[in-house]
């Protein structure tokens, strides 16, 4: 019995990746070979993502338990006249080895003190003593 597959994105993304040819292929001809693109963003130039994922269950008997067989991501950059500049090709292979910033962004402030806090509170309870004005 074969196993049940679900597929999302892009058929074939990486087949059909190869026709895309840098500095010749242009935006519609990009949408007329792959589809509307999955993510689109605009910088200072346009990329587009185009995804392919194909997962199946482990087990037709075991519900829940899921491979993922192929996770494609497709990255296209157009330049300002949608020409095909840069593309690349990630596949669950190229994606395990991408390495992550280890920095971390920090919170600089300084919190308040107890009795600032204290004394706020205690303002809010003289200017609404029922608690029944409406916040803004």
């Amino acid at each position: 019995m074969q196993k049940p597959i679900k597929h999302h994105g892009v058929h074939k993304l990486e087949l059909k990746e190869k026709k895309l040819i840098l500095n010749k292929t242009n935006k519609n001809d990009i949408i007329k070979i792959l589809g509307p693109p999955s993510v689109e963003s605009k910088f200072d130039q346009e990329v587009l993502f185009f995804i392919e994922r194909k997962i199946t269950n482990t087990s037709t008997f075991k519900l829940g338990r899921q491979i993922i067989m192929t996770n494609n991501v497709l990255v296209v950059e157009l330049d300002s006249y949608g020409i095909l500049v840069k593309k690349e090709f990630y596949d669950l292979q190229k994606m395990n080895n991408i390495n992550f910033s280890k920095n971390v962004t920090t919170v600089d402030y300084a919190k308040e003190s107890f009795v600032y806090d204290f004394l706020t509170s205690m303002r809010q309870k003289i200017n609404d003593p029922l608690g029944k004005r409406r916040k803004k």
